[in-house]
């Protein structure tokens, strides 16, 4: 069983009618080009890295106009469409954001969210700092989506970091890993391509990493080169630049099963007792 898939790399203006109107048409010219199942990147509805400007401007998910956009495209077209992150807020008012990964049906229903589970909290021997979780809410659950297409495990951009959480998805069936980002230059051009790769052979899965890319409205830069990684490995599609593009991809999906019944690190894994 083939599944044709789109990626969407943007490069995510600071408002949401600008949002919007940016990632419509790639999202249509991806389905225009036979995709069945679209991600797009994390923070596909706002780029906006000043928190003051940010978080008055955001709106429920159930509100907010890119999502919404999208949904719509979804059940005009009838194609999957999963936004990689749209920042909405929550409801329990401390303040904080979520960033939500949102799985859009082809009936333009809205079948599952994810709340991303790592913050990106540092403090560096430069004296630069950053806390992620000062603005957005961490998630603490999992999220598997089982559709017509594929088992997808959902994770988003940090999260790439830990492989636990990757292990956990494909244990819970999942053979098609979604890792939207906006990750930044330098680590990007250091670990983008490495992290992706290990999740993929790691777990015997396809990971799917749309991005964001170039300098954006709000001075921030990231890195783009959205890439498709198959169960083995190896580089199925890749854009090598960070311009606002569509990447196409066919995915054999049988052989994620023929890569883990080749080795079965999920299955031979054994608990141990700590150093």
């Amino acid at each position: 069983m083939s599944l044709r898939v789109g990626l969407i790399q943007t490069r995510t203006p600071a408002t949401h009618a600008a949002a919007l109107a940016h990632v419509a048409p790639l999202v249509r010219e991806a389905i225009g080009q036979g995709a069945q199942f679209v991600l797009t990147p994390e923070c596909t509805n706002v780029v906006q890295k000043d928190r003051a400007k940010l978080l008055p401007a955001l709106t429920s998910l159930e509100d907010d106009p890119v999502v919404n956009g999208l949904r719509a495209i979804a059940a005009e077209t009838g194609t999957w469409i999963d936004v990689g992150s749209a920042l909405v807020t929550r409801p329990d008012g401390d303040g904080r954001a979520a960033n939500r990964q949102v799985v859009i049906d082809p009936a333009g229903a809205i079948v599952a969210t994810y709340d991303k589970l790592h913050m990106f909290d540092v403090d560096l021997p430069t004296g630069e700092t950053a806390r992620e979780s000062a603005a957005y809410q961490p998630g603490d659950a999992a999220v598997v989506v089982d559709t017509p297409l594929a088992k997808f495990g959902l994770s988003i951009c940090y999260d790439m970091r830990f492989p636990a959480l990757h292990r956990a998805l494909a244990l819970a069936g999942a053979t098609v890993l979604t890792v939207p980002a906006a990750f930044t230059r330098p680590t990007g051009e250091a670990h983008w391509e490495v992290l992706l790769r290990a999740r993929a052979i790691e777990t015997g899965s396809f990971v799917m990493a749309a991005a964001q890319g170039g300098f954006h409205e709000d001075g921030r830069g990231t890195w783009g080169r959205s890439i498709v990684v198959g169960p083995w490995g190896e580089i199925i599609a890749q854009l090598d630049h960070d311009e606002p593009g569509v990447l196409m991809a066919d995915l054999d999906l049988p052989s994620a099963l023929s890569a883990r019944a080749a080795i079965p690190a999920l299955q031979n894994a054994r608990p141990f007792a700590g150093p």
